[in-house]
């Protein structure tokens, strides 16, 4: 009988509404592993899981069956309840609308887990902007500035 065979890995990449600076390192482990979580829950392998206080960023492979606009949607929308219910923060935690996906080839897995894990030290001499906008423009993708996420200058 004929199987299924694939091998697709996609870089996610979203931000905390208005781009504040809300995700504290005294709790961000605690935020990925339960967003581990609902990636394994749905089927899907976390490959890395990284951020900053503003942003994350993910790498998984995904099935074939998988939409990865759901997949995003239902993190977001869990990780922000989870957030609520433990109260990490005293004001209001969302994540902003949209997000950023990136494909990579198997023998790019090792680069795009030590970039994704070494986001700390990425950001010191860079913008999360910076990285967002040299991300889209390496895959070639088209934009409008309008259409980015609100940035906070």
């Amino acid at each position: 009988m004929p199987g299924t065979f694939y091998q697709i890995y996609i870089q996610a990449v979203f931000a905390v509404r208005n781009r504040e600076c809300l995700i504290r390192s005294s709790w961000e482990e605690e935020l990925y592993k339960y967003i581990t979580g609902i990636i394994q829950n749905k089927g899907q392998k976390m490959l890395q899981i990284n951020g900053m206080a503003d942003h994350i960023h993910f790498l998984i492979g995904m099935k074939p069956s998988c939409c990865l606009s759901d997949l995003v949607r239902e993190v977001k929308k869990s990780s922000t309840d989870f957030v609520s219910e433990k109260n990490f923060i005293k004001s209001k935690f969302q994540w902003q609308e949209g997000f950023g996906a990136f494909s990579y080839s198997h023998s790019s897995l090792d680069s795009v887990i030590g970039y994704i894990q070494l986001q700390k030290e990425h950001h010191r001499n860079i913008t999360f902007k910076e990285e967002y906008i040299s991300l889209l423009n390496s895959f070639h993708i088209e934009f409008k500035d309008e259409y980015l996420f609100q940035w906070i200058e």
